[in-house]
């Protein structure tokens, strides 16, 4: 049962905050959702949003200003949360990178994380069936994007779940985090050294070994100032080379001067949109 938060009235349609007992996560779990106009006649097509690192689901939708593009396209917007909170886990709270905030959108096998840590089941078994059976979001017609680790989120899950999500774009995501520190700080930590286990959540593993390619483009967008990416943790070369490989259409931008934060974000916000309204309203 979903218990609604809070509601904001925006650009026509409106904002709402949730809260929900998770059976995946074994603990209550937010998400967010934006819902424009057309939502008062009927079910809308649904675009999913992964936060990063240290993010909660009020960032995109405070920070982004995807709502305005939203409402022009008749999109839902949906924004989970970035992982369990209050697991009572030793150490969930001792790095911003690992733990409370970082789930990378995995499903941990490893101890103590196995039994909270499972974002990808809970996005992909549980929040989807509960958007769309509750809300009037169309589960025929969803896309997936995010930024950073959720950048990394929202090309696994839509790599590994193409009857699911019909579009995916990111901003500046871990798009090779088996070779990153990052990733390889999470994936030991939830998943343990098997680096088997680790390709199943690797984008740039997945798109290499697709037996056929997805039938719309991936669109990437890296800003060349952002420092992670100086630090060698996003790796957006790696994923290209491995769309070349598969046959997999990809459409990188690089733009010269843009950091890894909201401001880049939402400069190209738009363009993001209107990609998964292109593939979603085909």
């Amino acid at each position: 049962m979903l218990e609604l938060l809070s509601e904001h009235r925006t650009f026509g349609g409106v904002q709402r905050f949730y809260r929900h007992e998770s059976k995946e996560i074994g603990l209550p779990m937010r998400f967010s959702v934006f819902l424009p106009a057309e939502a008062e006649q009927g079910a809308v097509p649904g675009l999913f949003y992964l936060a990063g690192l240290t993010c909660t689901e009020e960032t995109f939708p405070t920070k982004a200003g995807a709502q305005r593009y939203a409402a022009e396209h008749g999109l839902a917007l949906i924004a989970p949360d970035t992982s369990p909170r209050g697991a009572g886990i030793a150490g969930e709270d001792e790095s911003w990178d690992f733990g409370t905030g970082a789930g990378f959108y995995v499903d941990a096998t490893r101890e103590p994380w196995a039994g909270r840590y499972r974002m990808y089941s809970y996005l992909v078994r549980e929040l989807v069936a509960l958007v769309t059976g509750e809300l009037p979001v169309d589960r025929q017609r969803l896309g997936i994007f995010g930024h950073s680790m959720g950048g990394h989120g929202a090309l696994t899950l839509g790599l590994r779940n193409p009857e699911l999500f019909r579009s995916i774009s990111a901003f500046a995501p871990i798009a090779a985090p088996s070779r990153c520190p990052w990733g390889e700080k999470a994936f030991s930590g939830y998943l343990g050294e098997d680096r088997d286990a680790w390709r199943r959540y690797d984008a740039s593993e997945l798109v290499a070994r697709l037996s056929r390619p997805l039938p719309h483009p991936i669109l990437v967008d890296q800003g060349e100032a952002d420092s992670f990416l100086a630090d060698r943790q996003l790796l957006p070369e790696a994923f290209e080379a491995a769309c070349k490989e598969s046959g997999q259409s990809l459409t990188l931008r690089r733009h010269p001067g843009y950091d890894h934060g909201y401001y880049f974000i939402a400069s190209f916000m738009a363009d993001h949109i209107a990609h998964h309204a292109a593939i979603l309203k085909a």
